[in-house]
């Protein structure tokens, strides 16, 4: 459990995924109690394939989670998800440390070539 001292988020995309959530939720393309329960369906399901305890992964699996609730809302792709994380990988390997991480610009853009 979190001390009230600890910031709510680790890393920054954890904060980026959780409001990229809310606003998918907010725009209307599933509920918030929709989302709590594949969510928690997800964490179920990494607990019982062996995630650390300690909820290092618990920010991983709500990236899983949407991922795939994405995928079957068809609001995205496997294809375009695979290709995104591709690019920040690619991102990520090339830019100096210390540095912000962006992606060149259109690469995030649906159907871009990366």
């Amino acid at each position: 459990m979190k001390r009230s001292d600890e910031p709510p988020f680790t890393e920054p995309w954890h904060a980026q995924v959780f409001a990229l959530t809310h606003k998918l939720a907010h725009a209307g393309h599933f509920t918030w109690p929709e989302w709590a329960a594949r969510f928690a369906a997800a964490l179920d399901e990494a607990q019982r394939n062996g995630a650390p305890p300690d909820g290092s992964a618990y920010y991983d699996v709500w990236l899983q989670a949407l991922e795939a609730m994405l995928i079957d809302l068809d609001l995205a792709s496997d294809a375009a998800l695979g290709d995104l994380a591709q690019a920040w990988a690619r991102a990520y390997r090339r830019t100096p440390h210390g540095e912000p991480v962006a992606l060149p610009r259109g690469q995030a853009e649906p159907g871009a070539h990366v």
